[in-house]
């Protein structure tokens, strides 16, 4: 074991990309039978169609409360970060997974875009 976590810790700085995502892919918000979460959602949304190309990711960040999920991937020179907001739960289950959420996509601190579409520019 104290091989593994050594052999982890020298390999870790000669990575050329990575990814660092917070969460198991599912988050529990405690929603059940309550309306709350629409609200939420439909404030997310609201937000989100506000949003212009080139935002900063600091100002965007401000603007929203915490996101459901997060990742940060560095490719070539550029670090992208990507900002998952619950906008489209289907029913009050109390948990968020990521296809229930808006992926905000930026490189480099400036937003890119959000959705599938800027998805596709780091995939």
């Amino acid at each position: 074991m104290k091989k593994l976590l050594l052999i982890s810790a020298l390999a870790t700085p000669l990575l050329t990309g990575c990814i660092v995502a917070v969460s198991d892919g599912e988050v529990d918000h405690n929603w059940a039978g309550h309306s709350n979460w629409q609200k939420t959602q439909k404030n997310n949304r609201e937000k989100i169609s506000e949003l212009s190309i080139g935002a900063d990711y600091q100002h965007v960040l401000n603007t929203f409360n915490t996101p459901d999920f997060t990742e940060l991937v560095k490719k070539g020179d550029s670090v992208y970060q990507v900002l998952y907001f619950a906008t489209n739960s289907r029913h009050s289950d109390g948990k968020v997974t990521k296809d229930e959420c808006t992926p905000l996509v930026f490189k480099d601190a400036k937003l890119i875009g959000f959705g599938s579409a800027a998805m596709s520019e780091i995939l």
